[in-house]
């Protein structure tokens, strides 16, 4: 047998074989189907089945015809009025800063007088009496001889404890000033007092009014 024949007959075989599954498989469905067909078929016809009538629902009652309402037109519609709300002001408040106080500056009591001084018992006296006696000649001043010049010094004296003339003050002037002048120096070189003294006893100060008259001789 060639090989060409023996590769023929191979498939041949292959063809048969698969065939053969083919229809058997194909018989055991259908005789598995059709089996499972009959039992459920005889089950089936083996339930006692029947239908309960139920009595039919009474008929419903139709409603009643709507009444019908006269038509009423409905009533204008008014817009509602504006009611503007009240302004309410807010009331100022002031506030008013307290007053600012300056510091209290401590209160010093003022300190006590001094006791009065004793009355004075003496004034003060010229040694020597009139103060006038105390000028001469000699002392008129030459310019005022020259120009012939005049006149009464009235003067205040301050008095010491020492009884010298302190000081000199002109309350009335003679109208020259040499006159003047020369009074003040004469007194407060020449002029002596007694002090004024005090209840005590005690020297003190005092004070004097001068009265000098110049006129050419």
């Amino acid at each position: 047998m060639s090989y060409a024949q023996r590769k023929e007959l191979s498939g041949n075989r292959t063809l048969s074989i698969v065939f053969t599954v083919v229809v058997v498989g194909s018989l055991m469905y259908a005789l598995v189907t059709g089996l499972a067909f009959n039992v459920i078929k005889k089950s089936v016809e083996n339930l006692k089945t029947f239908d309960v009538e139920q009595p039919p629902p009474p008929p419903e009652k139709p409603p009643p015809p709507p009444k019908e309402t006269p038509q009423v037109p409905p009533p204008p519609m008014t817009p509602p009025a504006v009611v503007q709300p009240p302004i309410v002001q807010q009331p100022i408040v002031t506030v008013q800063a307290p007053p600012v106080l300056p510091p209290l500056q401590p209160v010093i009591a003022p300190p006590a007088p001094p006791p009065p001084p004793p009355a004075k018992v003496t004034r003060a006296q010229s040694a020597r009496g009139s103060l006038q006696g105390l000028f001469t000649g000699d002392d008129y001043p030459a310019d005022a001889l020259r120009d012939e010049a005049t006149g009464t010094v009235v003067a205040r004296l301050t008095i010491g404890t020492d009884g010298r003339v302190s000081s000199c003050d002109i309350v009335s002037s003679s109208g020259n000033r040499s006159l003047d002048s020369t009074t003040c120096r004469v007194l407060r070189s020449r002029a002596r007092y007694t002090p004024a003294k005090l209840s005590n006893g005690q020297p003190t100060g005092d004070t004097d009014t001068a009265r000098i008259v110049w006129r050419l001789q």
